[in-house]
């Protein structure tokens, strides 16, 4: 088996590590960082106080920043951050629709791409947890 690092003690290259989307998914946090700050920023009606949305923003990229392959607890806590995404907008963006909010409302684009941009991390964690479970330990 290849290792990075120093002499065979490093993270085994992410081709070896069956269903690690860990690199995906830090890209759909940032992602998501990103696109809160913009709503937040034109006024987007968020179901977050402006000091929510930023340190959600922060959380997202703080745990997009640490998330790798070697330590398992950082998996679970970017499933949980991508389920509290999912809820949280999901059911605001379900919520609006329902009141008749235009689809075209930069609001409701705003909160369905992030309703959109958890469900894709929430998938993307699921399935590194179900990889990190069924490996072999190194």
């Amino acid at each position: 088996m290849t290792y990075e690092g120093d002499g065979g003690t490093g993270v085994p290259r992410r081709r070896e590590i069956p269903h690690y989307h860990g690199d995906e998914g830090r890209v759909v946090f940032v992602s998501s960082a990103v696109v809160l700050i913009i709503a937040q920023s034109i006024g987007a009606d968020l179901p977050l106080s402006t000091i929510g949305a930023v340190v959600s923003a922060a959380a997202l990229v703080i745990a997009a920043g640490v998330t790798n392959p070697a330590q398992t607890w950082i998996h679970w806590l970017n499933a949980l951050l991508a389920l509290a995404g999912t809820i949280l907008f999901g059911t605001t963006a379900v919520d609006h629709y329902r009141a008749g909010l235009s689809f075209f409302d930069p609001s409701f684009i705003y909160i369905e791409a992030l309703a959109l941009l958890s469900l894709a991390a929430l998938y993307l964690t699921t399935r590194t947890i179900r990889g990190i479970i069924q490996r072999p330990n190194f």
